[in-house]
């Protein structure tokens, strides 16, 4: 804090002044010899100059010392110490010594018993008989000049002493020593302002004998020179940081609210200081970044809940854009700042994992914590355990569960201060919702100081969830925008209302003029109902299949006015180059056709560049409808005007109420819209489905344990036996108890109990191999202890599907025999994922002529598809080859970097696959960005994909530290089709990164530097 205000004293002083200043000082530094050079005094006594400090190391400053050239500080010091301490009628007894002391701590600590230990500072001190008389005439305004010339010119933490001394009462200026001998001392101010009326005085009370001479030492043989020299020399070689006084200033704030905040919390007080507990800055930052100038009054009352004050786990619903990310996000800050304790959010989707981070890691360069991804074949495992920050992981649900089993292996589960679960009905469906009930168990069971918060759109048998995760519950219908729901059946629009006895209000009949042509075409009226919101407002169509979203985007592009090509042209052409670059000079026939109206369709055949694409330009308003499949209503958030269901299905499965409300949910922007409008169409075999829909409530949430039955039930029952939570079938029975599907064991087949249900578990995971052990067939509760193998530890540690992880050692084994490794191919075979063989279909006649089994060639099939991309890293020209939908070759690749990196720790656990391990990393790493090398450090960054990486090192950004370091405006103009909304994201991003990968290597240097505790010999 010294630096920025020393900085400013100075500055304010013109050049000219302290030029005129120096040109006073200036011909009495040249005139003195002992500016250059100081004589050793006659008689016994040492030299008046005797080297203090530099006996051992090198003179940095030698005999010329100054910026300004041989006039140097040193010189006019020394003149003034040999000229007025010199003087023929110095007294011996009255010789005192001058002390300049130095805020650099360690310099001179042989002379800190001498004077006051708190304050730097010039003091006068005489011998034991004598004392000091100072003189209180005004200064001479030479002197003066000559002096502040002198201060000008010294190093900034010795001003700052001195300004500090200022302040302080005369008293308080006092050694310990003089107030001891009841000395008479003036200011210090008096004392540097005035050094010649100062050694004047002293020159006018002492004796006139020159014999003296030879017995006066200076600080006992250290003159004023050396110590000047000596403080300079450690303010030299001190490093500070160049940081402005009011970026210190807020610093220091912050801490302060931080600290205020911690304490609030710890004392369970009600006193939620400045905002929930946090500093004020966390509510400036969601004004500056997000927006949001006041919450909600139910994010208030949630938020006040006595279950959050006291840390009771908590589930909370509220519909769809009602703002329960914003609590999350704020209970989030208080246990990183104020309890100082690492969080996980589980998200359901990786696009969803990214948006996050991107959007979280400003905050985390604001406020100091870390924000790291566990996505894809991203993530550390385990975790790097950080010594001063504290850090956010952001997961989907398989890296969550991953990362919660490496914390308990390390012992260090309750570093894990909270768990945040979005879309926590997510807890149903299917293999991903056993994995999440699998985390969320072993949390509950391992941790009783980590907080449990679940939120959702759609729950309904809360109360089997509050008992699973032992939570309070909250809920609220509020929505920022008013929901109206509607139906239409023919021409007809109906209100979807409660009260009336079919449970449907006439509304109105669709106003529009179809000629038969449209007619046949758009028997469904959508065009008529998308017509009455764009492009002024927003519109999406959910459509239950892939195909059927580009048949209406490009069915309504065809029949629409060309008035409609005239909203927002440029951007649109923008928009159709930003994709054609994407896919290297070919951009989608329909999308080419669509785009110019302002639509375009929304799904999974899609690669993440283009749907990146698409979904900006639809935010930013350049796209007004989208056609898009219900994977949507669950991913980013992208709310519309009106909402329209194109028929009442997803695939062939009629909608359930959970889709529904998510898809609906969508209508209405707060701050944008009154009012948002929802409606289904329905053909009337559906009308009496659709009643039961509306009005329905939503599903109950049940577990997926058994019914997924490798990846759920054995799955767990390994873990647990690996992780050591569970080693008895005792053991094992009590922790089931405690599970989602132990809640909901009433609900069980009565064939078999659900502890026998649990045995038949484990001696499956017996015979496989995984584990050994026996249980007693007449003692279900043995105390018999059940042990991990080593295939079945790296079967759990390397999230491998139990179903294939016979297979998998038993390929990895034969791949010892003979890898090939003239090139990758061997390696992608192994590294293709399992559950993608089933949806290939090669049109390779010659290989199903004979007697092969077709899981391996169609394996081996989507190996070759890898083999390609790899090789020409272009995922258009390669879906072109094989004659396979580019979402697919997208989604196939990301199942195989995912897979790649599970089989990487798994390889790991067993030794004798070492050789696996490198090459396995790399390939990892080649199928994760799927791009040149030089653009890797960039993709490496939350958000940014293979255009925008490319866009960005073409424009010279090559390396992280460019990204991290660039200005968000030169960013906004040098790259194409980016906002500064998303250069700023992109920044920060970057900054966390950078950031997180520092510490990590921080840690590892502290680590390797840590002194053993346990070293031989040592007591």
């Amino acid at each position: 804090m010294a630096e920025p205000k020393l900085a400013v004293c100075r500055k304010n002083r013109s050049s000219s002044e302290r030029k005129r200043r120096r040109a006073l000082v200036q011909p009495v530094a040249a005139s003195s010899p002992m500016a250059r050079k100081r004589p050793s005094s006659d008689g016994e006594g040492p030299p008046a100059e005797a080297p203090f400090s530099n006996d051992s190391e090198e003179d940095m400053f030698g005999d010329y010392d100054s910026f300004y050239g041989n006039d140097s500080l040193i010189a006019q010091v020394a003149d003034i110490e040999h000229k007025y301490l010199q003087d023929k009628n110095i007294d011996v007894k009255a010789a005192g010594e001058i002390v300049l002391g130095n805020l650099q701590s360690g310099v001179h600590q042989k002379e800190q018993d001498n004077f006051s230990a708190s304050q730097n500072v010039v003091v006068l001190k005489s011998d034991k008989e004598g004392a000091c008389q100072m003189c209180d005439s005004d200064p001479a305004d030479g002197n003066q000049e000559l002096a502040e010339s002198v201060l000008d010119d010294l190093p900034s933490s010795q001003l700052l002493c001195f300004e500090k001394m200022d302040e302080l009462p005369s008293a308080s200026r006092t050694s310990p020593i003089s107030e001891g001998r009841n000395e008479c001392v003036n200011s210090f101010s008096d004392k540097i302002r005035d050094p010649l009326s100062y050694a004047g005085a002293e020159h006018r009370d002492r004796p006139t004998d020159s014999s003296s001479r030879s017995k006066c030492v200076l600080f006992k043989s250290e003159s004023l020179k050396d110590h000047l020299k000596s403080a300079m020399t450690g303010n030299a070689r001190a490093q500070t940081l160049q940081v402005s006084k009011t970026k210190q200033l807020k610093e220091a704030v912050l801490s302060e609210e931080i600290f205020v905040a911690r304490k609030a919390i710890e004392s369970s007080s009600l006193d939620i200081g400045p905002f929930y507990g946090l500093p004020s800055k966390v509510k400036e930052l969601f004004r500056q970044l997000r927006g949001i100038e006041t919450l909600y009054e139910w994010q208030h009352d949630c938020l006040m809940l006595e279950s959050l004050q006291q840390r009771k786990n908590l589930i909370y619903s509220l519909p769809t854009s009602g703002g329960k990310t914003l609590v999350a996000e704020i209970i989030i800050l208080q246990e990183l700042l104020c309890r100082q304790k690492d969080v996980l959010m589980i998200l359901p989707y990786v696009a969803i994992v990214q948006e996050k981070v991107r959007g979280l890691s400003s905050f985390g360069i604001e406020l100091g914590f870390l924000v790291e991804e566990y996505a894809g074949s991203k993530g550390r495992f385990p975790p790097i355990k950080r010594r001063i920050k504290k850090s956010l992981y952001i997961a989907t649900i398989e890296k969550g569960h991953a990362l919660v089993n490496s914390l308990i292996e390390t012992e260090r589960i309750n570093d894990l201060g909270l768990v945040v679960v979005d879309e926590l009905h997510m807890l149903g469906a299917g293999s991903r919702g056993a994995v999440l009930e699998i985390t969320l168990a072993k949390i509950l069971y391992t941790s009783k100081k980590t907080q449990i918060v679940g939120m959702s759109a759609t729950l309904n048998n809360v109360g089997d969830l509050q008992k699973f995760l032992q939570a309070e519950y909250y809920t609220n219908n509020f929505r920022p925008v008013e929901l109206k729901e509607y139906i239409k059946i023919r021409d007809t629009i109906y209100a979807v209302d409660s009260k009336t006895q079919n449970g449907f209000a006439f509304s109105r009949l669709l106003n529009f003029k179809y000629s038969s042509n449209l007619e046949k075409a758009d028997p469904d009226h959508i065009i008529a109902l998308v017509t009455e919101v764009i492009p002024k407002y927003s519109c999406l169509i959910f459509c239950p299949t892939k195909k059927n979203s580009e048949n209406v985007a490009s069915m309504v592009s065809k029949y629409l006015k060309k008035e409609f090509r005239a909203h927002k042209e440029k951007e649109k052409q923008d928009l159709i180059k930003n994709l054609k670059s994407i896919g290297n000079g070919t951009v989608c026939p329909v999308l080419k056709q669509t785009i110019p109206f302002g639509i375009a369709y929304h799904h999974s055949g899609l690669t993440n560049d283009e749907r990146k694409s698409i979904e900006e330009a639809y935010s930013a308003g350049v796209l007004c409808l989208l056609a898009c499949t219900a994977t949507l209503a669950a991913g980013v958030n992208l709310p519309a005007r009106r909402v329209i269901l194109r028929a009442p299905y997803v695939g062939n499965d009629f909608l359930k109420k959970s889709q529904y409300k998510q898809m609906t949910g969508r209508a209405g922007r707060a701050g944008i819209d009154s009012a948002g409008e929802s409606i289904l169409i329905v053909q009337e075999k559906d009308k009496h489905l659709v009643q039961d829909l509306v009005h329905s409530p939503l599903e109950n949430c049940y577990s997926n344990l058994l019914l997924e039955l490798t990846k759920g039930m054995q799955s767990l029952l390994l873990s647990l036996v690996g992780l050591k939570i569970a080693v008895t079938h005792e053991e094992v029975d009590n922790f089931m108890c405690c599970t989602l599907l132990g809640v909901q064991q009433q609900l069980l087949s009565k064939e078999k109990s659900f502890s026998e249900i649990i045995k038949d578990g484990l001696e499956n995971l017996i015979e496989k191999g995984l584990l050994k052990g026996g249980i007693s067939e007449k003692d279900h509760n043995s105390k018999s202890t059940l042990t991990i193998t080593p295939l079945g530890k790296a079967t759990y540690k390397g999230s491998i599907d139990l179903a294939y992880c016979n297979i998998l050692y038993r390929e990895l084994k034969k791949g010892l025999e003979g890898l090939v490794l003239e090139s990758n191919l061997h390696l992608l075979y192994l590294s293709t994922p399992y559950d993608m063989t089933s949806t290939c279909s090669p049109d390779w006649m010659i290989y199903l002529r004979q007697n092969v089994d077709n899981a391996v060639v169609n394996r081996f099939y989507l190996t070759f598809v890898l083999y390609t991309l790899l090789k020409e890293t272009n995922i258009w020209s390669v879906s072109e080859k094989f004659n396979l939908s580019r979402g697919y070759v997208q989604n196939l690749l990301n199942s195989a970097a995912s897979f790649a990196s599970c089989l990487l720790h798994f390889c790991e656990e067993l030794e004798e696959f070492w050789v696996y391990k490198a090459l396995l990393m790399e390939l990892t790493k080649q199928l994760t960005y799927c791009v040149k090398t030089e653009l890797i450090p960039l993709m490496e960054v939350a958000g940014v994909l293979e255009a925008r990486a490319k866009q960005l090192y073409n424009a010279g950004y090559k390396t992280l530290a460019h990204l991290a370091n660039a200005n968000p405006e030169t960013l906004v103009r040098m790259i194409e089709h980016l906002s500064r909304r998303q250069a700023k994201q992109i920044i920060s991003s970057a900054k966390m990164l950078l950031s997180e990968k520092a510490e990590a290597l921080q840690e590892e240097v502290e680590e390797l530097l840590k002194v053993p505790t346990d070293i031989p010999g040592i007591h």
